[in-house]
């Protein structure tokens, strides 16, 4: 039983998925902010050509 403890404690390879796992994460993290992002900008650009059509036409 010493034995399979030990080598389970000197067993890495669920640490090399956690660390992939925390690496997906962040970059999920950085897609969804700059999609964010950018999904602002698209709006602000579009109602700012709907307010000048809006008035041109007045």
């Amino acid at each position: 039983m010493a034995r399979i403890l030990q080598r389970f404690l000197k067993d890495e390879t669920g640490a090399t998925a956690i660390e992939y796992g925390l690496i997906a994460a962040l970059i999920a993290v950085a897609i969804v902010a700059g999609v964010g992002n950018a999904a602002d900008a698209l709006g602000e650009l579009w109602n700012g050509n709907n307010s000048r059509l809006a008035d041109a036409f007045r």
